[in-house]
């Protein structure tokens, strides 16, 4: 019943837009995207076999805005085919809320954003919504918003369960309390973002909830340089990891880029086996699958505390009419220590795409991703470095415009 609810508030929404200054849109998105896999975030054995699987993500998405509010409202589905019965009994498969909130104007400059909705900011390293995976990444969170001359966001989130008798949380989310300052600003040729981090992450002390907080300080700063476009994050970590151990922690990022082609690398800083100090770098909730090849080998739900990583990356990007074509290769190696004479190489990563716009509602895309695993990755990721590892995807995505 809840979904004819929402879908009932969509429609009163276009009536009352009929008869207003106000603009609404409702729009859609139908994303099915079948991949297969032989090695795939985790090493293969040689007589393992590949995996096939088709996930779908399906959304409604709702705006409102007029001179005083804006609003916004995304219902979301995703699910792997076949993990619905045919004949639905119950509401175990019932559409979620990805997005629900509401903007206040305050001024032309100054609003309130609170609700759920996603975070993006800058290259999300940091902040991110993770638009590759079919659930996405949204907060709960109120968001007051600067805009003029410069950009000027401060954010803060604070879970609790439900028990108004104490002020635990032990729910899904990964953080309890977290707040973030970004500063942005741009010029004719550079860009210069600040942002400040902090994290509070819960953790049980002698049957009592205590809450651990680490602090992520830096930014980004971009520019075109003799017709060269440059950029580069940094980012230190700082505080108290939930183990109680202190928290010193470095991520660089560099890159040029000339017509179709870019050189970077990265650097996320590790840990050192048998280290007690804790100095693995975390990007927390960007969209880690942008970066450290498509194989989601690092920092996708994984390699979080370990021994860091050095990426050296080279990517060629080439677009014609409604054809583009991707080609990355990434150089990995550990940033810390992995064990006693253990080479720090893991792998080398080929990442190809290829996409076709057929009309401006639709697009369809194909990925092959191979790693060719060092020796030393047997070490971090259980399987067979010597065996082939290889990733694949063909995706349909359909985005109608229902009424604008």
């Amino acid at each position: 019943m809840k979904r004819f609810k929402y879908i009932g508030l969509i429609v009163l929404g276009v009536f009352i837009a009929q008869f207003s200054k106000a603009q609404f849109t409702l729009s859609g998105e139908f994303r099915p995207r079948t991949e297969m896999s032989h090695g795939y975030k985790n090493l293969a054995f040689e007589d393992q076999d590949a995996s096939t699987i088709t996930a779908q993500r399906t959304r409604l998405n709702a705006g409102f805005s007029n001179e005083f509010i804006k609003t916004g409202l995304v219902l979301q589905d995703v699910r792997r085919w076949g993990n619905q019965p045919q004949l639905v009994s119950n509401e175990d498969y019932a559409v979620s809320v990805h997005q629900a909130w509401a903007e206040v104007l305050f001024s032309p400059e100054f609003s309130l954003k609170a609700g759920r909705q996603e975070l993006v900011y800058d290259d999300s390293r940091i902040l991110g919504n993770v638009g590759w995976a079919h659930q996405a990444r949204s907060h709960d969170v109120a968001l007051f918003k600067y805009e003029e001359d410069i950009k000027l966001h401060f954010g803060i989130a604070h879970h609790e369960n439900g028990d108004l008798t104490n002020s635990d949380y032990d729910g899904p989310d990964a953080y309890k309390d977290m707040q973030f300052v970004w500063f942005n600003n741009s010029w004719e040729k550079a860009s210069l973002s600040l942002l400040l981090l902090n994290n509070g992450i819960p953790t049980l002390e002698n049957g009592e909830q205590k809450t651990k907080f680490s602090q992520t300080i830096g930014g980004r700063v971009s520019g075109n340089i003799g017709g060269v476009k440059v950029a580069s994050n940094l980012y230190y970590q700082t505080g108290e990891h939930i183990s109680g151990r202190d928290i010193s922690a470095l991520n660089f990022l560099a890159e040029a880029s000339m017509d179709a082609f870019t050189l970077g690398f990265e650097h996320l800083s590790g840990t050192d086996f048998g280290e007690s100090d804790y100095k693995s770098f975390t990007p927390f909730y960007g969209t880690n699958h942008k970066f450290n090849g498509f194989m989601d080998y690092f920092f996708v739900g994984n390699h979080m505390g370990s021994v860091g990583l050095n990426d050296l990356y080279l990517k060629y990007k080439y677009s014609k009419d409604k054809i583009g074509f991707n080609a990355h290769l990434h150089y990995f190696a550990a940033a810390a220590d992995i064990a006693a004479d253990a080479d720090k190489y893991l792998g080398t990563e080929l990442d190809l795409s290829l996409s076709w716009a057929v009309n401006p509602m639709a697009n369809i895309s194909f990925g092959f991703s191979s790693m060719f695993a060092g020796d030393s990755m047997e070490i971090l990721k259980v399987g067979d470095s010597s065996a082939t590892h290889y990733w694949g995807y063909v995706m349909l995505s359909v985005t109608p415009s229902f009424i604008k």
